[in-house]
């Protein structure tokens, strides 16, 4: 089962992650696709401020890992160069770790991915975009019916 959302602007997109970001739990995989530009990041805000999270959230392109503080851990990753690696950066103390991980490009480290995760695809549209969230897992299942719930209740 899929659960899609539209967000016309960026302010929408942050506010649907804000209201994800609330509802995560430690040890909770998030792997995002997309085209350049379709989001990523900028749904990865949200979720930051969700979190709790009041640094400036911004790409970790060039580092890989970016860990930011909230009322737990944010491991937000972009594994976008490593495509050509086979290199294990110890993904796992972050997967099975005490904070969220978010991984931009997550197909490009699927082996490395826990089978049980979210995934969330976002999508350009004539304005704004497509939110396409795919959970794998009881776990995830459970929070796409929260973030609908909540979702509903705006």
């Amino acid at each position: 089962m899929e659960y899609t959302y539209s967000c016309r602007n960026e302010e929408e997109l942050i506010a649907l992650g804000e209201v994800l970001g609330s509802l995560l739990n430690p040890k909770d995989v998030i792997a995002m696709e997309g085209d350049l530009g379709a989001g990523k990041t900028t749904f990865t805000k949200g979720i930051a401020k969700g979190l709790g999270v009041t640094k400036v959230v911004n790409s970790p392109t060039f580092t890989i890992v970016k860990e930011y503080n909230g009322r737990m851990p944010l491991y937000h990753m972009d594994v976008y160069r490593l495509e050509e690696s086979d290199e294990d950066l110890g993904f796992d103390e972050y997967f099975y770790g005490d904070g969220v991980s978010i991984v931009e490009w997550a197909h490009l480290i699927e082996d490395y991915l826990p089978s049980e995760r979210l995934t969330i695809h976002l999508y350009y549209e004539e304005v704004g975009r497509k939110i396409v969230l795919s959970p794998s897992g009881t776990r995830y299942h459970q929070l796409c019916e929260e973030l609908k719930h909540e979702c509903a209740r705006d």
